[in-house]
């Protein structure tokens, strides 16, 4: 199956902390969801299920600290996406749910201010490989990544979510996320729900 390469620009703004520091507006916003639930639904455009539409669920429990979010950079830079997805899976943030499963662990969740009430969470999580694809080996094992991408606040909440992904670096600070040959699923119908409203 042919793979497309989607270049998110998840610089070091997000993933590597040079740039900003726990006392920053940014993750001072990010913490403010912490203890929430988002709730959508996820169609998905092509690949197994085209058009399938699903209920979706992010539950927040914290957002990745900036020393984490450090680690996994250093990870993916040292030992490529394998040294990655071994830091990754010690760490855990929330839950993700897609359908009526239970879901799989939200390995890592970071928020950027984007300005005008608006606010971009990322999320980073080890997938479930079905046996079929351990036990025949194939190529989609190297898609061992689920990423999604939610804008929340004033506006539109909507986002996009990439099942089965691989992740790269390039440039030294900035993630390649690739997809498994299918479009990105659109998360649409966002809400936040929780102690308070976003925006």
């Amino acid at each position: 199956m042919k793979t497309r390469t989607l270049v998110m620009v998840v610089v070091l703004l997000l993933l590597g902390v040079a740039v900003y520091s726990p006392g920053t507006k940014t993750l001072a916003q990010g913490e403010g969801l912490a203890g929430r639930t988002i709730t959508g639904t996820v169609y998905f455009v092509s690949g197994r299920r085209p058009g399938q539409s699903l209920p979706f669920t992010l539950i927040i429990n914290r957002i990745t600290s900036s020393e984490e979010v450090s680690q996994l950079n250093s990870a993916l830079r040292a030992g490529k996406q394998d040294e990655l997805l071994r830091t990754l899976s010690h760490t855990e943030a929330g839950r993700i749910q897609i359908g009526s499963n239970v879901g799989v662990p939200a390995n890592a969740i970071m928020v950027t201010d984007e300005g005008d009430g608006r606010r971009k969470i990322t999320v980073l999580y080890q997938r479930n490989l079905r046996f079929a694809e351990l036990r025949y080996g194939t190529r989609s094992v190297d898609y061992p990544f689920g990423y999604a991408e939610m804008y929340v606040g004033r506006g539109e909440n909507e986002g996009m979510l990439i099942p089965a992904a691989r992740v790269r670096l390039r440039d030294g600070n900035t993630w390649e996320v690739e997809d498994f040959g299918t479009f990105p699923a659109r998360l649409m119908g966002l809400r936040v729900r929780g102690r308070s409203p976003v925006g």
